[in-house]
């Protein structure tokens, strides 16, 4: 179930709360991702975001990286729903720079702005999931909710809601997604051919047993 965006007053925590809160959080953590506080008062930790992408996303090859202009380098594919990725993140750091870390590690040449960040929380055996704003800080969420996703998850999505706004597409990835198309339409093509040629198969096999001199 998506709701708006929650108007969630963000608790200042002291640096003796947040030192309370962190062992409270790492006595309960199942997977070695601990959180670890900094004698500046700023902590790092881990967040895992689960990818939910609709379209295809344009990555880049590690020899491309840094160009302006698209190259021949930049590949498009769908990407398997419900792949999780793991960030190591600050307590500064927003939603904002969350999503561009994400794109950044794995290589994505996508505008950012394309994509946003939501929360999916469960309260009353619902499941909530709600938009976050680029300047909520997501390890600070995740400390507050605890580490376990059941209670808080992240979710990367694209941006865009409604109507493919394909003018924001850039002519290399409208050619990617075309070739992407193309492919996927080659490929159940093939499918229904093999399916037919297997059922045509069994019916002449069928049609030779009734018609044999008994």
């Amino acid at each position: 179930k998506d709701v708006q965006k929650e108007r969630e007053p963000h608790v200042y925590l002291s640096k003796e709360e947040v030192k309370e809160k962190i062992q409270s959080y790492n006595s309960s953590v199942t997977d070695k991702l601990k959180m670890t506080l900094n004698a500046n008062g700023i902590y790092t930790g881990f967040i895992k975001v689960q990818m939910e992408l609709c379209r295809p996303i344009t990555v880049q090859s590690s020899q491309s990286q840094g160009r302006c202009a698209p190259s021949s380098s930049e590949t498009a594919f769908y990407l398997p729903d419900g792949c999780v990725n793991t960030l190591h993140i600050s307590s500064t750091n927003t939603v904002r720079e969350v999503i561009e870390a994400l794109l950044k590690k794995f290589f994505v040449a996508d505008n950012p702005a394309k994509f946003a960040l939501y929360k999916r929380c469960h309260k009353e055996d619902q499941v909530y999931t709600c938009k976050l704003s680029d300047r909520e800080h997501p390890l600070y969420l995740r400390l507050v909710a605890g580490p376990k996703t059941e209670m808080l998850s992240f979710v990367l999505r694209e941006h865009e809601t409604g109507e493919v706004m394909w003018e924001a597409f850039s002519i290399p990835e409208l050619q990617n997604f075309l070739r992407i198309l193309d492919k996927e339409e080659s490929d159940q093509l093939q499918i229904l051919k093999n399916r037919y040629a297997a059922y045509r198969g069994k019916l002449e096999e069928a049609l030779r047993g009734v018609l044999k001199p008994g």
